[in-house]
């Protein structure tokens, strides 16, 4: 049953969620105009910077002529680039269903 304090509760998490939204500096992003929190913003950023080491390993092992080391790194960059568009899809789903808590009328 939906109560007076509950929804003021929903409505009170919301404006808090809304307040620290903020534009991600996402270097591999194909969106980065939704609102995302600092925690968001931070852990994409370490992922993209990890997927850039790897990738100027494997251009440092392909120029001392490794070529399996550089596949290997260049396969576990590709592995990352999929684990950062699943949980980044994975959020953005999280927080679709708590906006959808809200009533409209809110």
């Amino acid at each position: 049953m939906i109560t007076r304090s509950n929804l003021a509760e929903q409505l009170r998490e919301y404006q808090l969620r809304s307040k620290n939204d903020w534009a991600s500096v996402s270097l591999f992003s194909s969106s980065s105009s939704f609102g995302s929190s600092r925690v968001d913003v931070v852990v994409f950023v370490i992922w993209e910077l990890v997927i850039l080491a790897f990738l100027v390993f494997s251009a440092v092992s392909l120029y001392f002529r490794h070529m399996q080391l550089a596949l290997i790194l260049i396969c576990i960059t590709m592995l990352l680039l999929l684990c950062m568009k699943i949980t980044k899809q994975i959020r953005l789903a999280r927080k679709k269903k708590r906006r959808m808590l809200l009533p409209l009328s809110m």
